[in-house]
């Protein structure tokens, strides 16, 4: 039974690739004509293949119902909160989860530090979209039509001289955060804590979320801050990789660099994290 379950399925990566008749699905899977025609007719029942007049058979539309479904139906967030804790773990710092919705970016998980000197974010709450790392990965990922509309109707406070001063600025850090494939906040928000970031990808290769490790400069310093990007990346990636099944992702559309020096003041990449340290009595 296992072999006529993984004949069935090795049939639907060859239709994937374009219709094909009878005699190309059996000489691909190195069966009967008669055995490959009893595959198809019951995928074929289930939807799964469609006959075509032609006698060729394709992908069927129950097939892409499904897919939909299943991805309508992941959870970002109980996929992730694992990984959260597991990097969380290794690094000891606050770790958090963002998405796009309506406009805005939110934290939808958040993993606190260990330190006595904690981050002052909360989960649902709305993030300096401006210069937050989790921000400008989300943003950075939109069409450039798209980017440019949202970066000329945002407005830029300034939270420290290292704020964003306005959108052509923005513009430019996207560009180079999508180029990239992550992003880095020292001192934007609050100057006192620095943050980095990565993406997290689903099936098509767009983002659909990001994670960030965040910690004060009075625990640890933006360059060893900086240290932890490929532990923040590898887990973003792991991520990713679940969320989508297994399917390979790509992190950086056209490859990524090193690390910058984190004291760099003008790397495009620099803008500053979201979030205000507290002293806390834990």
């Amino acid at each position: 039974m296992s072999q006529t379950v993984d004949r069935a399925l090795s049939i639907l990566p060859l239709l994937a690739e374009g219709p094909a008749n009878l005699e190309q699905v059996a000489t691909r899977l190195g069966v009967h004509k008669s055995t490959a025609l009893r595959l198809l007719r019951t995928l074929h029942e289930h939807g799964m293949v469609y006959r075509q007049q032609d006698q060729r058979y394709r992908l069927g539309a129950r097939l892409f119902a499904l897919a939909q479904e299943a991805v309508e139906n992941l959870d970002v967030r109980e996929i992730a909160h694992p990984h959260l804790v597991a990097l969380n773990e290794r690094c000891g710092h606050t770790v958090h989860l963002a998405v796009y919705e309506e406009n805005e970016v939110l934290y939808i998980d958040k993993v606190e530090s260990r330190y006595p000197v904690r981050m002052y974010s909360r989960i649902g709450k709305p993030v300096a979209i401006t210069v937050a790392a989790v921000a400008k990965l989300l943003l950075a990922d939109l069409p450039e039509p798209e980017r440019r509309t949202v970066a000329e109707r945002l407005s830029y406070p300034a939270y420290t001289p290292r704020s964003t001063p306005n959108a052509d600025a923005f513009l430019k850090e996207l560009a180079a955060v999508r180029e990239q494939g992550w992003a880095t906040d020292f001192g934007g928000h609050e100057e006192s804590i620095n943050c980095v970031g990565a993406p997290i990808r689903g099936t098509d290769g767009r983002v659909v979320a990001a994670c960030s490790v965040s910690a004060p400069n009075v625990v640890v310093t933006a360059e060893e801050l900086l240290s932890l990007l490929p532990l923040v990346r590898r887990t973003a990636e792991e991520i990713s990789r679940e969320y989508s099944g297994g399917a390979p992702v790509s992190h950086a559309p056209h490859g990524a660099g090193t690390a910058p020096d984190a004291t760099t003041p003008h790397d495009p990449s620099h803008g500053t994290p979201e979030k205000r340290a507290e002293e806390t009595s834990s």
